[in-house]
């Protein structure tokens, strides 16, 4: 609530010459008899005005027409008693006087605040030292959430509290209802004074939060490399685990989030085993996560593996298919994923179709993705149905690059792709030595489609037959270059016809265009 809001239109008369400060006025209505127990819409009395206006007179003519106990420890609708106001305002004589009528210094409001407290939360140290005095609770509460003077001091950054609530005996591992001790506080945003006062005071370096979160990891989260760096040289380890989950450390926080710095202090002191333990995630994952190239690139030149185990927590068997669901950094992060080594398999494929990045399709193929031994069958399959109405895309370069299109001849695609899918999916096959039971789908699929039953009761050239042979001799690695069957010691008619360029025209399938080795373009 905002005290200097004026509401003189409920404010008694009393209570306006107590916010003036008017003590001539206040004594002609007081010698009239006026109450002063009158309250505002605030429930605020002429005796909170005088404390929060430091209406010093007035406050000792209120309390000498009404010295009862409960006109001093009056509140108002929030639970603000006189004491609260003054000790806010930092008016050394108003809570002078008001302790020393009998005010309770550990009176609390609503919200559990402290006149301790809204003294070190408004930098009040006169009347810090005068409530400590007069037995105020050092490590008393603060609203809801626990934090104690101590947290507020340290959150605030200021020293000369900090150094008076140690001396009085504040508990340096006070925590909240969130299990927050004072440093950690201090970590958190960054307040690199507190933070080197209480550990100089013995407080835990290593403290935890309730969900497991250490100083050290919440300077990394937040980008404090100064606190980081204090803290490690103060003792903290960076492998205490933070969180339920047991996974994440300061060094995933500061991969994440991007704090390079501080990336760089922590990767030479955090055990390796994250980065290929079972059930643990390697911050590769985390610097692709957050999109990070810098941090990622920094991750891969001191030895994380651009190939990190299968990571459960963010549903993902590898960084590269995590890569997928970035927006603008998502090139730049497969670039780097590839330049220091990732292996590319039928996922990273299957990924590609599912977000429709035909271009990057195209470009795992020339870079030696695995076409053979798929354990991911199903799921590859699954997208490219998705994708089969954009297939002149994707599909000729598949199987141009030696993709058994048998792989792709099973009852979801044959049952589910168009008729132009299907049969240019048959021309890179010998469609009358199919295994029977391939067969007996494409004759059922045919009942319902002339086109279809034209084709397959159509016989194989010779040529294309022998075009099928000679393809089978050659090296995976042949097949995806395009410039070795055009430098195969042949007619350029042949090598065109090896290259399946008159189904590529009969389809209108554009040009195929070789892509650059390590570039991606979004153009492509």
């Amino acid at each position: 609530m905002d005290f200097t809001e004026a509401y003189s239109d409920t404010c008694s008369a009393v209570g306006f010459a107590a916010r003036e400060g008017n003590v001539k006025i206040l004594r002609k209505l007081l010698k009239k008899g006026r109450s002063v127990d009158v309250s505002d819409n605030r429930g605020w009395m002429p005796i909170h005005e005088a404390a929060y206006h430091n209406s010093v007179e007035c406050l000792q003519m209120l309390i000498h027409a009404d010295s009862s106990e409960n006109y001093i420890k009056s509140k108002t609708f929030d639970g603000f008693c006189p004491l609260h106001l003054a000790a806010s305002q930092g008016h050394w004589k108003i809570v002078q006087i008001l302790l020393e009528a009998g005010e309770d210094p550990n009176v609390t409001t609503l919200e559990n605040n402290t006149p301790l407290f809204l003294a070190v939360e408004n930098g009040q140290i006169n009347v810090v030292r005068l409530l400590l005095r007069h037995g105020a609770n050092v490590n008393g509460s603060h609203s809801m959430c626990g934090w104690n003077s101590l947290h507020q001091a340290s959150f605030q950054g200021n020293a000369e509290i900090i150094k008076l609530l140690l001396k009085k005996g504040a508990n340096k591992e006070y925590q909240d209802d969130f299990g927050i001790t004072p440093l950690f506080v201090a970590a958190q945003y960054g307040k690199l004074e507190s933070l080197s006062m209480l550990i100089s005071s013995g407080a835990n370096v290593n403290c935890q939060a309730s969900d497991k979160a250490t100083p050290l990891f919440i300077a990394a989260q937040e980008g404090h490399t100064k606190c980081v760096e204090l803290l490690l040289s103060s003792g903290a380890d960076p492998d205490l685990y933070c969180n339920e989950d047991n996974w994440q450390l300061p060094i995933h926080a500061a991969a994440q989030m991007g704090h390079t710095k501080i990336l760089d202090l922590l990767i030479p002191l955090t055990n390796r085993a994250c980065d290929t333990g079972q059930d643990k995630v390697s911050p590769v994952y985390s610097a692709v996560f957050g999109g990070h190239e810098e941090c990622l690139e920094m991750l891969l030149q001191k030895g994380y593996s651009p190939d990190a185990q299968t990571c459960l927590i963010f549903g993902f068997s590898s960084p590269m298919c995590m890569a997928f669901q970035k927006g603008c950094e998502f090139f730049g992060i497969v670039n780097i994923l590839l330049k220091y080594g990732a292996q590319l398999n039928e996922l990273h494929l299957a990924y590609c179709l599912k977000y429709e990045k035909f271009s990057v399709f195209r470009h795992f193929l020339k870079k030696g993705c695995e076409l053979t031994a798929w354990s991911h069958t199903s799921e590859f399959i699954s997208y490219a149905v998705k994708a089969q109405a954009k297939y002149k895309e994707w599909l000729p370069y598949l199987l141009l690059s030696g993709f058994d299109p048998l792989t792709l001849l099973c009852s979801s695609w044959i049952d589910s792709v168009s008729d132009d899918t299907l049969i240019f999916t048959l021309e890179f096959t010998n469609w009358k030595r199919l295994p029977p039971a391939v067969e007996k789908m494409l004759a059922t699929r045919a009942t319902n489609s002339w086109i279809l039953q034209q084709h397959i009761a159509s016989i194989p050239s010779l040529t294309h037959l022998c075009r099928l042979e000679i393809r089978s001799s050659l090296k995976p690695e042949h097949l995806k270059s395009d410039s070795f069957i055009c430098q195969l010691p042949l007619p350029r008619s042949l090598h065109n016809y090896l290259l399946y360029a008159e189904v590529l025209r009969m389809n209108d399938v554009p040009e195929l265009t070789a892509l650059q080795d390590g570039e991606i373009s979004e153009a492509t």
